[in-house]
């Protein structure tokens, strides 16, 4: 009977133990309270002060987490100085104020004795990136926060596990979906793209070669390929980028899903999104309704920073973002 009590007993403990370790395991808001209280504000005047040299910092960063997250997970790995995943071509166009914002934050937030070491650079990227929304006129949204830098960063990883300008509805789908996000937190995701620029290159095939029968792709307003080829002449140098919102660039708003109804999504897997009779409906809701969008990014942005993070003992917290302890 002792016996079959004690078994009990332990068993009740194991489980107990087990228990605790997986909600140690998740994130959360206010994770750094007691080790770096003050880590929002110290990373939002970097990013804030980073912001003015240059607005590059916004969509450089917003589009770093993206990539950082859809490979190894949210763990910093595409901060890790080459040989890493820098190198994968996909990776080759982020823009350098995107890694430089997160270096100042992180010197940053290691100048406040309190703070040194304690703050991983994966949460500084996440909170960065919650920054840039905010600077840009877009919603602010509580950053979860307990991630762990990884140690392991490779060309070979990037492969096949970016979306490409060329995917259509099915292989957005099946990419985002293998990540737990929804369709709707794809195309939310996806208004991402009412920021930043995108090189010539990567759409030139809609503007000049599209098929045998028609150098247009038909899906794309014609006005506004023209507007392109002039932007993009053939042989153009391929550093040579452009507005991916050709209307408010330089604000986070539901611009990008207007200019999708009119045939000016930049990208196929941009345009799609509305040609596709699956995802119109929600391209339609977001052009109507700021709010709808705002409300769907916050959830989409929130699930994508949960994707493969390193919590607990996982990981390590980098002294320096671009090399491993």
């Amino acid at each position: 009977m002792e016996k079959n009590t004690n078994q009990t007993i332990f068993s009740i403990f194991t489980l107990l133990l087990l228990f605790s370790s997986c909600v140690s395991a998740q994130l959360r808001t206010g994770f750094y309270q007691n080790s770096c209280p003050n880590v929002e504000s110290i990373v939002r005047n970097a990013v804030r002060q980073k912001f003015q040299q240059t607005f590059v910092t916004a969509p450089a960063t917003l589009r770093l987490f993206f990539h950082d997250c859809f490979v190894r997970g949210c763990d910093a790995s595409i901060l890790i100085a080459s040989p890493s995943e820098k190198d994968h071509p996909d990776d080759m166009s982020l823009a350098g104020d995107g890694f430089d914002t997160v270096v100042k934050a992180k010197q940053a937030v290691d100048r406040d004795p309190k703070c040194r070491n304690k703050v991983s650079c994966a949460d500084i990227l996440a909170l960065a990136t919650r920054e840039v929304v905010v600077l840009t006129g877009g919603p602010s949204y509580p950053v979860e926060l307990g991630r762990r830098d990884g140690r392991l960063s490779t060309k070979a990883s990037v492969q096949n596990n970016l979306p490409q300008p060329g995917f259509n509805l099915n292989q957005l789908n099946a990419m985002f979906n293998r990540h737990g996000l929804s369709q709707t937190d794809m195309i939310a995701l996806s208004g991402a793209h009412t920021l930043g620029f995108a090189h010539c290159g990567k759409f030139s095939n809609r503007i000049y070669n599209f098929s045998p029968r028609t150098s247009i792709d038909p899906s794309l307003n014609r006005g506004y390929a023209l507007q392109l080829r002039q932007m993009c002449p053939q042989r153009v140098d391929p550093r040579i980028a452009i507005n991916m919102d050709p209307t408010t660039p330089r604000t986070f708003d539901n611009a990008y899903f207007k200019n999708l109804q009119q045939g000016r999504g930049l990208f196929t897997s941009d345009q799609v999104l509305f040609t596709d009779q699956r995802s119109r409906a929600t391209v339609n809701s977001f052009a109507n309704s700021e709010t709808a969008f705002r409300q769907a990014f916050i959830s989409a942005i929130t699930k994508l920073g949960r994707v493969g993070v390193k919590t607990g003992n996982a990981g390590e917290i980098r002294r320096d973002c671009s090399r491993v302890n």
